[in-house]
């Protein structure tokens, strides 16, 4: 895959425009590539929108990390 293919396809990716499923058939092998190659950009990876059967779960979770790391100051 040309360089200048990848940089779009990474910067979609991190618009929340397309999927790492899309990254895959594109030809990303790992998820390892995705990371370093947002890094590269100065990209972060896109968030999940807080919707679906998961929410709860999700929010019980962030709850614990920020609980965690208030403990650690």
């Amino acid at each position: 895959m040309a360089d200048r293919t990848k940089e779009q396809l990474i910067r979609r990716y991190a618009a929340g425009e397309v999927t790492w499923h899309d990254l895959r058939e594109q030809g990303f092998d790992d998820y390892v590539q995705v990371l370093g190659a947002l890094g590269e950009l100065g990209l972060r990876p896109p968030v999940a929108a807080m919707t679906g059967p998961n929410v709860e779960a999700r929010l019980r979770g962030r709850a614990l990390i920020r609980e965690a790391l208030r403990g650690r100051r």
